[in-house]
């Protein structure tokens, strides 16, 4: 029996929350049935809860069709069929939304600010839950922060820096990073608890950040992979095409709920 509904399961967050839950709980759906699946699954009343980790995720994704379809369309299209079944569902969001975060005498000031044509769907998505929250049987948005760990080398461009800086430094023992990587802090979190947070909270409906609250930089975190791996570090300049769109700071709010979070540096074998 398949009483667990994932979406993205082949995907770097989904296939951790498969290996963790077991595929024999799961019905599976990707991307290039994801609306074939809407109209043919009939089986609705037996499903526990639904875990929607599907998306275009590509920041640097240009398509806007192609984002609000499977982002927007078909996860409005999967929260209707939730609420119709009264089946509770825990969704993918994003810190992207939040864009460039402010510091104004000491407090963070988050406010939605979209960068890129992604975290502008996934904040519409996170919008629409909002306005739609009492129809749910109960509704969770989790807003990753960067996440990393085991599984992500696929990714390319799009994996975290702590994939991309160890691949370098085994493959040619120079780490690049970007001009002012010092100044350039974000919250990374690893995908083991983010998987552990998301399925094991007893919060109640809402969105929430899945980070650590604890955010490094871009060069910490290349000198400890440097150290580590015997590389040296080669400054290179800041990308054109990213100005503007890049987001300098990320801190997730840890206030709701209480984990103990996994290092950089214990994951990289540094602490």
């Amino acid at each position: 029996m398949h009483n667990i509904i994932l979406t993205g399961s082949n995907g770097f967050i989904g296939k951790a929350f498969a290996k963790r839950i077991g595929s024999d709980n799961l019905y599976q759906v990707e991307q290039s049935h994801a609306f074939d699946f809407l109209n043919q699954y009939d089986k609705w009343d037996t499903v526990d809860y639904i875990l929607h980790q599907g998306a275009i995720s590509s920041t640097t994704e240009t398509d806007v069709n192609k984002i609000h379809k499977y982002n927007v369309e078909f996860s409005i299209a999967l929260f209707e069929k939730a609420i119709e079944h009264s089946i509770p569902v825990k969704y993918a969001s994003s810190a992207s939304v939040y864009g460039k975060i402010h510091s104004d005498f000491g407090y963070l000031k988050k406010t939605i600010n979209p960068l890129n044509f992604y975290a502008l769907s996934k904040a519409t998505v996170d919008y629409w839950v909002l306005d739609n929250m009492d129809r749910f049987e109960q509704v969770q948005g989790f807003r990753y922060f960067n996440v990393y760990g085991e599984g992500e080398e696929h990714k390319g461009d799009q994996a975290s820096p702590i994939s991309k800086f160890t691949k370098q430094a085994r493959e040619t023992k120079i780490i690049k990073i970007f001009e002012d990587s010092e100044y350039a802090f974000r919250d990374f979190v690893c995908v083991d608890d983010v998987v552990d947070v998301v399925l094991d909270n007893t919060a109640g409906s809402g969105i929430y950040d899945v980070g650590t609250g604890n955010p490094i930089s871009f060069l910490e975190i290349a000198e400890l992979i440097a150290k580590k791996e015997g590389a040296e570090i080669e400054v290179i300049p800041f990308p054109k095409h990213l100005e503007g769109k890049y987001q300098e700071y990320t801190c997730a709010d840890t206030s709701w709920y209480q984990h103990d979070y996994s290092s950089v540096s214990e994951y990289i074998g540094m602490s």
